[in-house]
């Protein structure tokens, strides 16, 4: 059965065959996702798309949807390794003829939605490639349409349902049938404007897909709006950069217990790799060095915020690795703190709920660090701009990563290695 149907993709008129168009050779396109939100803010999963040269955001490109799988199965699924993105979902938009492709089976089934339009969903001529590929463990998602069908049997293939942020007649039709017996299906709604209508979701149990471009609400402007806990650790920071004596740091540190537990767990992280488990502050010196534990502290502060988002801190580790990531072939290897310092400071408005400026007078950075978080200018400016792009999907990111000499596929890895390192680098789920 399963040969039949993906030989049907090779045997098509116009068949791509050629077996050289992998990541790296069709990458004249670069990777855009959202993030997919729970009731806690916490992210559970992403929906990626293709942006060929020259494709409007919103337009899926048959053609690049190979390229697509390709990529994501090369860096969340590589062979040997397995998934790398533990628990969270992909949710991948495709069209008919993707369903045939034989790269749909790189990629582990049980952690793929596959988005489709509801009039697609309903070809009676699709209903034994569905039914197959749902058999295997692919959910589906119906875009489109304001309810499910009626027909039992592809009431069974959709597993999420895309409604409208205000579409509470749809929910409590939806919960209703779930009473009745029918199959549970996850509700998502794709766009919010803000966290008003995101609560709003959350209250019915509806996840949100957010986009690059979902901010927090606006700053408190006052310049002691930082926690007690983040002025500890601003206060840490600057004796790092003063060169202060390690039994000076060690002393300020003392002051609060958990945050050296924070510390220390940070540090061992999987994300950082250490081949031996730090115990104490003086021992991550040893190991580490005072640029690689300002580093940490920087992490400590993103999420430092009790009352922050969940998802305002991924968003600035993801950006802060990925910053790291894009550099790391151009600058030497002892700026790539700063890189990843500048990428998430370029968030810590949004993370601490304080103005640019009021951080800025409690945390001494560099001045490139400066000029990076404040005009995208100076040594890493370009790099934050690249990152602030990809995430926005404006159509700038072609452009801005070929100023910087890097190419798709380098732009690409880079976005997925940061989702994959950032599973071991942000805040555990016991303190979300």
């Amino acid at each position: 059965m399963r040969f039949d149907f993906f030989r049907r993709a090779s045997e098509g008129a116009g068949a791509d065959t050629d077996t050289s168009a992998q990541p790296e050779a069709g990458g004249d396109g670069h990777l855009a996702y959202a993030m997919l939100l729970d009731a806690q803010r916490r992210v559970i999963g992403y929906r990626m798309a293709w942006r060929a040269a020259g494709t409007p955001a919103g337009a899926p490109a048959a053609a690049g949807i190979k390229a697509l799988m390709d990529t994501l199965a090369m860096h969340l699924n590589p062979e040997g390794e397995g998934w790398q993105l533990g628990p969270q979902l992909l949710f991948v938009d495709v069209t008919v003829d993707a369903l045939f492709q034989s790269e749909l089976q790189s990629l582990p089934p049980r952690q793929v939605v596959l988005c489709m339009r509801a009039d697609e969903l309903l070809d009676a001529d699709l209903r034994s490639i569905l039914l197959f590929l749902r058999e295997q463990g692919f959910g589906f998602m119906q875009c489109g349409g304001a309810e499910l069908p009626e027909d039992p049997e592809l009431r069974a293939i959709v597993t999420h349902l895309e409604v409208g942020a205000s579409a509470a007649d749809t929910v409590a039709r939806q919960r209703r049938d779930e009473q009745l017996g029918h199959p549970q299906v996850e509700l998502v709604a794709a766009r919010v404007e803000d966290w008003k209508e995101f609560d709003a979701c959350a209250a019915l149990r509806v996840n949100v897909f957010v986009d690059g471009a979902f901010r927090n609400p606006p700053v408190i402007e006052t310049e002691d709006a930082l926690q007690p806990e983040s002025l500890l650790i601003v206060q840490l920071m600057q004796m790092l950069q003063r060169n202060e004596d390690l039994r000076v740091i060690e002393a300020a540190l003392k002051h609060d217990a958990a945050l050296t537990y924070r510390l220390l767990r940070y540090i061992n992280s999987p994300a950082v790799g250490m081949a031996v488990e730090i115990h104490s502050l003086r021992h991550a010196v040893a190991m580490l060095g005072y640029s690689p534990l300002y580093r940490w502290l920087s992490l400590l502060l993103a999420t430092s915020n009790k009352a922050g988002s969940p998802y305002m801190m991924k968003k600035a580790i993801l950006r802060g690795r990925f910053v790291e990531l894009v550099g790391q072939g151009m600058l030497p290897a002892s700026e790539a703190d700063n890189l990843f310092v500048a990428g998430m400071f370029s968030l810590l408005d949004q993370l601490l709920g304080v103005s640019m400026e009021g951080v800025l007078r409690k945390v001494q950075l560099t001045e490139a660090v400066q000029q990076a978080i404040l005009s995208r200018g100076g040594l890493y400016g370009p790099f934050v701009a690249l990152a602030e792009s990809c995430e926005l999907d404006d159509g700038q990111a072609a452009r801005l990563s070929e100023a910087l000499f890097l190419s798709p596929a380098q732009v690409n890895a880079a976005q997925l290695s940061a989702l994959v390192w950032a599973q071991g680098a942000g805040p555990a789920a016991s303190e979300q």
